[in-house]
This record gives structure tokens, C-alpha cells and sequence, in this order.
């Protein structure tokens, strides 16, 4: 690695895709509008760091990111070092501190953080996984394969769902519930068990949708019935609540895909209200902030698993102790990355390539952007 690196100059690029099939949870529909946005990060080496933030439900997101990215960020950036990300943390926190570092501008500071540890990985040439202190070579991964599908009273496309998760070689499903009646949530997960048998963990999600006494009726009925952990039942606000459920059930409570930074992280923490938590790369602020949450949850000896899949979350949970879970979808066919996902024994292998491996292929970013 040279002395030091300069950055020059922050390309974003904003995608959208074409619409799919819809799907839904207990609260948002998704499928018909997905996109994100791409930013590269350029240095005085011709070393270029990478990231990519999706929206499963697009909107003007991509594009508010992207203007923050290039308004707000991209000033902040030039002529710094990439190899001082906490450093640049504190210069973005500043940049952006008029309005806040949480929302849509916590998903500008997390895209740039993961485009700048790229830089220093293949600067190093190292995966930034080994240069974060390497705890595994493999992560455990289950597969958030169990929606809603519009016209499945039968439940034909969810058991289609679970079944190809399974024959895809994942050793662990989530599914979906809290949208109707708890009588339909038990014949969900009465299903995903005939079709898991009895070894493989379930997850149940419900997307905040419960009030806390509603929660905890519905949770003692699913810790009953065996499921690993029981996620998000509550807004991400209700803290207290979430204590009062860790408190009452020996199921695991699940949370944090919507809190922002290690501060939120560590009011759940200091409450007891996680058993597992869950930062998203994007809202939880990148691999720097990662890292320092995944240290406090582990002082408090609560572990950690990550919202979302995908290449950037496996470095971080590689270098974890304290990790257990990296959720997915199917990575049959991902045509979006340079270096694929590698899937062995329902784990996910170590990236063997330098950086985040969050570099994405050329023609893929043509095709999509807007």
C-alpha cells in the first residue's frame, strides 16, 4: 500500500429496475418499483472503491441519496485519505449535521463508508473482512423466502418459496407473519416446519406491526411452537416494549434493521430489549459503524445478525464473534457482482477477492441505470 492515498473525485450513479412479481409483509408491498444507487469513490492510485444502496421500494430515494452523496458528501471527501475512515466519519457526521445523520442521509454515509473500505482493501490487497480482524472463514445463512404472495390462499407459492430455499441448500428459513389473524400465522408456520422438519431454525418476522400486548400473545404462541427467533414486532421507537417482550418470552427477540448508528443500538443494549441484534449496512452507517456496534452488543453478550445479505454484510459478520445469522435471498443468478456469492453446507464462504467485493460489473450498471 502506498504512504497515502488522495480522493479525487465520487461518481453515483442512480438505478432502477424493471418491476417484478409483488410480494409483501405484514406492512409494505414490494416488487413493482426497486432500484438504488451506486457510488465510486476515486483516488490519486487509479484505485477505485465501491458501494451500492438498495430500495426495495424506490420512490425518490435513490435519488435523494445521491444528491446528498454529491451536494454534501463529495465536498467533505476530496483530497482526503481513504484509509482514515473514522476520521471521515466525523467530516460526513459534520457535513450533514443541519439536518441529521439518520434517514436517507445515514444511507449516503453508509455507501461511502463501504466504497472506502474497498479502497483500502485493494490497496492492501487483502478481503477487508481479514484487514477487520477475521474471526471465521464462513457464515451461517438462512433465507428470507416466506412473503406474502398475492392470490395464495392455498399457500401453493409460499410452499414453492420454502421449497426452493431448501433445495437451494439453505439450512434455515424466515418467513412472514402478523399480516392477518394468528390462526394464519400458526398454519404458516405449521407449513415451513412439514417442510423444514425438525432440525432447521424459523424465523418469524412481523415488521413492527403489533402494540405491545398483541406482541406478547402472539409471541408466547410462536415460542411455543418452536421458532428461533421473533423479529421486529414492534415500531423501532417502542424500546420499552422491546424490553418487556425479552423480559416475558424465552423466545429470542430479534430487532434493529431500523435503528440508526451504534447510539440507537446502544439504548436497545442498555435496556436488555434484543436478544439478537440486527443493523442494516445501509441505515446502521457501513462497516465503521458496524463494527463498533457488533463491540457493544457483544460487551453485553447479545449476538449479532445482519438485515440483508449480500457480499458487503459477510466481511463484517466474518469479523464478528459475537455474529450468528446472515440472512439472504437465492443467489442463483446473481449477475450484478464481480466476484458471486459461494454457498457450501447452507454457509457462506469467505470472499477471496481484495476489498468489499462490492465492485459491480460495468454492463450490469448500464443496463440499469436510469
Amino acid at each position: 500500500m502506498r504512504k497515502q492515498l488522495r480522493i479525487v473525485g465520487v461518481e453515483t450513479d442512480v438505478l432502477r429496475f424493471a418491476p417484478g412479481s409483488p410480494y409483501s409483509d405484514a406492512i409494505h408491498d414490494f416488487g413493482p418499483e426497486r432500484g438504488g444507487c451506486v457510488i465510486r469513490v476515486l483516488t490519486d492510485a487509479g484505485v477505485t472503491g465501491w458501494a451500492y444502496s438498495s430500495f426495495g421500494m424506490i420512490g425518490g430515494g435513490p435519488r435523494v441519496v445521491e444528491t446528498i452523496i454529491q451536494q454534501e458528501l463529495k465536498p467533505a471527501l476530496i483530497g482526503q485519505d481513504p484509509t482514515f475512515p473514522k476520521r471521515i466519519r466525523a467530516d460526513l457526521w459534520k457535513a450533514v449535521e443541519y439536518h441529521g445523520v439518520q434517514g436517507v442521509a445515514s444511507f449516503a454515509i453508509a455507501a461511502v463508508d463501504i466504497a472506502l473500505w474497498d479502497v483500502i482493501g485493494k490497496a492492501a490487497g487483502m478481503p477487508v473482512y481479514k484487514m477487520l480482524g477475521a474471526f471465521r472463514e464462513r457464515m451461517a445463512t438462512y433465507n428470507m423466502c416466506g412473503w406474502y404472495y398475492p392470490n395464495d390462499a392455498d399457500l401453493a407459492h409460499y410452499k414453492r418459496s420454502i421449497t426452493a430455499a431448501l433445495e437451494e441448500g439453505f439450512r434455515g428459513v424466515k418467513i412472514k407473519v402478523g399480516r392477518g389473524p394468528v390462526d394464519e400465522d400458526v398454519r404458516r408456520i405449521r407449513v415451513a416446519r412439514e417442510l423444514c422438519g425438525a432440525a432447521l431454525p424459523i424465523m418469524v418476522d412481523a415488521n413492527q406491526v403489533f402494540n405491545r400486548n398483541e406482541a406478547l400473545r402472539r409471541g408466547r404462541i410462536y415460542q411455543e411452537m418452536g421458532c428461533f427467533w421473533y423479529e421486529e414486532p414492534l415500531p423501532p421507537q417502542e424500546r420499552d416494549g422491546y424490553a418487556e417482550l425479552a423480559r416475558e418470552l424465552d423466545i429470542r427477540i430479534a430487532t434493529g434493521e431500523n435503528e440508526y448508528t451504534c447510539y440507537g443500538f446502544l439504548e436497545l443494549l442498555k435496556r436488555g430489549a434484543a436478544d439478537v441484534v440486527q443493523p442494516d449496512n445501509r441505515r446502521a452507517g457501513g462497516v465503521t459503524e458496524w463494527m463498533e456496534i457488533s463491540a457493544l452488543a457483544d460487551a453485553f453478550g447479545v449476538a449479532v445478525a445482519s438485515h440483508g445479505g449480500g457480499v458487503t454484510n459477510l466481511h463484517m459478520l466474518l469479523a464478528m464473534p459475537n455474529s450468528i445469522y446472515m440472512e439472504s435471498g437465492s443467489i442463483k443468478g446473481d449477475s450484478s457482482a464481480l466476484e458471486p456469492l459461494r454457498m457450501k453446507d447452507g454457509e457462506m464462504l469467505a470472499p477471496e477477492s481484495a476489498g468489499m467485493g462490492s465492485e459491480l460489473k460495468p454492463d450490469w450498471v448500464r443496463k440499469y441505470r436510469v
